[in-house]
């Protein structure tokens, strides 16, 4: 008799506990559950801040004008190891933000299993600790203590402060620390991690925080790709989801650039495939790609006049190049047909020898300047090319950027090359350099720091904060600073055109049987603006819908209410599916997936080997609800039995394990101990 083949899910006898919301937000009344299994909370400040006035600070890692230049008068040019207004021991190699007198910053405490990793919140006068919000690293490959390598984001609407971790965990909270959803972007949408563990830091833009990584989900979203996901900023919906590049060779933290384009609300990034993306920020709908390098790219892009585009890209074993690219308004024939892919030799303005892996270039009027992997200051000029001057200060440089502020640069080096000619010692010490630039650039200060320097600086109110793997410093003077700059003015949006289509909020969702969710739904101009809000949800109409070119042919058992409410069949089949939503001459889509309680009892039995693969043997995809599977497994057929077998079809995806058992049967882990 053939042997019928099993996995059995169970993560409770793995000591693993998880809820979560049908989208995958944490409620209130969870809260405290997650405190408990993911993290802790300090609150020593005990304030209660109400936002009622501006928000005024240096919100984002790259600042107002999201290039690294700050516009502030009067910051500290001359310092000595002294000079620190105060030190905190919170390590990372994060970008400090200032909000209304309050410091945010991405940091680690605690040592292996105990290591915990999360945001923190800081008086920005005094460096007192008010809160921290730490969790565990539950299911990550970082190694050699790469934590908190992106940066908080403060929202200037509500002051409200996100965070992307190590570990997947995107949350907001309020300035005073209070949770207001979070999602676990690993077991929700498959999120990748990489030993080098660089992750993406939140950019607000409206009533959107957009996030990205390297995800392997389902259906469409199944093949690892370099994502852009947009969330509602006070609710945590997820509004749409983007995939803009190729097949992935890397993960990449670029830092999307926000502008305008034909119209249309776009970003800017480079992203893990090695190109350059355009991507409608409203809808996540790709407009065009240019292919730079064969590895991911880090480094974040600058734009210039809005006429051009600054990357840089590179590895430590592979050189590369900064470039000027043409910004082109091109838009594909429909949302569907992907970006349109750009020829670079059509678009590249200029080329300049200049390399680097994950240092990112920043802008102060026409001039870039860069610290190269190399370790030397180098100025372009941003409409030749031409590179005007190189100050050598260090031997390598990794993550951390320049800042430009009062006509000076503020470099961190990753290492000080003083302290390693005096002592031979490296990795324990970095640098903190003040330079005045011209044609003959000057070194102003060049102090050591207490741990090496991975984070960019920032400056406000007189202040210039940086982070090392050690301390957290601040530079400066007490008190306010009269030099601040005014806010700059909101942005101007245009007025929205004729309604062309729906955009369904939450655009995805995760139910388990019985289980309900509600959505709400605007239409949108061409443009991806919104034009209204759908006032009477119960006017949509709805239907299953299976995309022309679904490989699985799958619908989610799942039915919409009078009301507008969907229902999951109280069924233990999984099942994974889309809908389409139409009022009038309008559509929307949203897709989701019902999984049953735990334990669960998965066999293959019923399926049908419909496929072909090149060595000509026959097999079905996985079950389509399963995250990041379709890749890496197949079933086929063994000794009369279905089973699911390791394909190998993506080496890209490395984190999965298969191990023999002497049964002959094979049972497949991840390394976060779940099982598919």
């Amino acid at each position: 008799m053939p042997m019928k083949t099993v996995i059995i899910f169970d993560f409770q006898n793995h000591g693993r506990s998880t809820r979560r919301l049908p989208q995958g937000i944490i409620s209130k009344r969870s809260l405290s559950f997650w405190s408990l299994i993911l993290g802790i909370s300090l609150n020593v400040g005990g304030l209660n801040l109400a936002v009622s006035s501006p928000i005024r600070g240096w919100l984002s890692w790259r600042g107002p004008q999201q290039n690294g230049c700050s516009l502030e008068k009067g910051l500290p040019d001359k310092l000595n190891g002294k000079d620190a207004l105060w030190v905190a021991d919170f390590p990372g190699q994060s970008t400090p933000v200032i909000a209304n007198g309050r410091l945010y910053i991405m940091g680690y405490l605690g040592e292996g299993a105990d290591m915990q990793e999360g945001v923190a919140c800081f008086d920005a006068e005094t460096g007192k600790k008010l809160w921290q919000r730490l969790y565990n690293d539950f299911l990550s490959d970082t190694v050699y203590q790469r934590y908190a390598t992106s940066s908080a984001t403060v929202d200037p609407e509500t002051g409200n402060v996100f965070m992307q971790g190590t570990q997947g965990i995107l949350a907001a909270f309020d300035p005073d620390g209070k949770l207001l959803w979070l999602h676990s972007l690993m077991e929700e949408f498959g999120r990748l991690t990489f030993p080098n563990s660089r992750t993406a830091s939140p950019v607000i833009d409206q009533d959107l925080v957009i996030t990205r990584g390297i995800t392997a989900n389902w259906g469409a979203q199944g093949p690892a790709a370099d994502r852009f996901y947009a969330f509602d900023k006070k609710t945590g919906e997820l509004v749409w989801a983007s995939s803009p590049g190729d097949r992935p060779k890397d993960n990449s933290y670029s830092h999307p650039y926000l502008g305008w384009l034909g119209g249309k609300r776009v970003f800017y990034s480079a992203t893990g495939d090695g190109s350059v993306v355009c991507v409608n920020a409203r809808t996540g709908d790709p407009l065009w790609r240019v292919t730079l390098f064969k590895a991911g790219i880090n480094a974040t892009v600058l734009v210039h006049n809005n006429d051009k585009l600054i990357a840089v890209y590179g590895t430590p074993y592979e050189p590369g190049e900064m470039v000027a690219l043409k910004i082109t308004d091109v838009t594909p024939p429909n949302p569907a047909a992907g970006p349109v892919v750009l020829e670079r030799s059509k678009v590249q303005l200029w080329s300049a020898n200049l390399s680097t892996s994950s240092s990112s270039p920043i802008l102060a009027g026409d001039t870039v300047y860069l610290v190269n992997e190399q370790g030397d200051l180098c100025a372009v000029d941003v409409n030749t090319g031409n590179i005007a001057w190189r100050l050598k200060l260090g031997v390598e440089e990794r993550n951390a950027c320049p800042l430009f502020a009062d006509g000076k640069v503020y470099v961190p080096m990753l290492d000080d090359p003083a302290t390693k000619s005096e002592t031979g010692a490296a990795g324990t010490t970095g640098a903190f350099y003040i330079i005045k630039p011209s044609a003959q650039p000057e070194i102003l200060t060049h102090i050591p720091l207490d741990g090496r320097c991975f984070g960019s600086p920032s400056a406000y109110n007189g202040k210039v904060y940086v982070q090392t793997t050690r301390h957290l410093y601040c530079f400066g003077r007490k008190g306010d600073n009269p030099g601040v700059p005014p806010e700059p003015a909101p942005e101007k949006w245009p007025a929205p055109g004729s309604a062309r289509s729906l955009q369904i909020i939450p655009s995805e969702v995760l139910l388990r049987p019985a289980q309900h969710v509600s959505f709400h739904a605007r239409t949108l101009d061409a443009n991806g603006f919104t034009v209204e809000d759908v006032k009477d949800i119960t006017a949509l109409k709805w239907a299953s819908f299976i995309p022309p070119t679904a490989r699985v042919k799958s619908t989610m058992k799942a039915t919409f209410q009078p009301d507008g409410q969907l229902v999951a069949a109280n069924e233990t089949v999984p099942s994974a599916g889309a809908f389409e939503a139409t009022m009038s001459d309008l559509k929307g889509y949203i897709r989701g997936r019902v999984l049953p309680y735990l334990p669960l009892h998965q066999d293959f039995e019923w399926m049908s080997l419909t496929e072909t693969n090149s060595e000509g043997v026959n097999f079905a995809y996985p079950p389509l609800p399963w995250i990041g599977a379709r890749f890496k497994f197949d079933v086929r057929d063994k000794d009369g039995s279905k089973v699911l077998a390791k394909n190998h079809g993506q080496p890209f995806l490395p984190a999965r394990d298969c191990f023999p058992r002497r049964s002959g049967r094979e049972e497949l882990y991840d390394r976060g101990g779940r099982h598919e």
